[in-house]
């Protein structure tokens, strides 16, 4: 059986992976992205805290926050390409302006 730390590493380095991309990148797309990797790597430390204690606690969170992870997708790609449309670019930047 692989132990607990191992699993708390890869999902360290998943999170850090994601939220580096949050910081660095300058797409829209590649920053939801990086916030699905960043729900992964947590929903891997639900997973493996849950088997850790032999409970299905951990998965039954998983496939909530995989629901939500789903609907946020589908919501943010819809506004990532209504902005195009209007301004032509993915680029954070370019929305500062919060009128239309």
């Amino acid at each position: 059986m692989i132990p607990l730390g191992h699993y708390l590493i890869v999902s360290a380095v998943l999170f850090a992976i994601g939220s580096a991309g949050v910081f660095l990148r300058r797409n829209l797309i590649t920053i939801l992205l990086s916030v699905e990797i960043m729900l992964n790597a947590v929903n891997l430390t639900f997973v493996a805290f849950g088997r850790q204690h032999g409970t299905v606690d951990g998965q039954i969170v998983v496939f909530f926050v995989m629901t939500v992870a789903a609907a946020e997708a589908a919501v943010g790609l819809a506004i990532v390409i209504a902005l195009y449309r209007h301004r032509e670019s993915l680029n954070p930047d370019a929305f500062t302006a919060l009128r239309w």
